[in-house]
């Protein structure tokens, strides 16, 4: 997290645990793939799809699938500009809050 200091403010979008955790995850910076978001969070598939298409309908997170041999496919998941910067709002506002 560089750069000015990000203005404190509440994202609903961010704040939900899993989401929060998800784009905590993302912020390391790269890919994660599907599997490893899963495994951190220990939610089913369809729980995490979940989520991430709600941070992918805002705009903070991309979703990139790779076609592998025998018809699988791996998504990996990245934290876009906006997500970070949402993502380090939320936290500044969250920091705003303790005395």
């Amino acid at each position: 997290m560089t750069g000015a200091a990000p203005e404190p403010v509440f994202d609903a979008v961010v704040h939900a645990p899993q989401r929060l955790q998800i784009c905590a995850m993302l912020a390391r910076g790269g890919e994660v793939e599907f599997g490893v978001l899963r495994e951190g969070l220990d939610v089913s598939d369809a729980t995490l799809s979940k989520h991430l298409r709600t941070l992918t309908e805002a705009g903070y997170v991309d979703l990139r699938r790779v076609q592998r041999a025998k018809g699988q496919a791996r998504t990996w998941v990245t934290l876009t500009p906006p997500g970070s910067q949402a993502l380090r709002g939320h936290f500044a506002f969250l920091q705003s809050l303790a005395p």
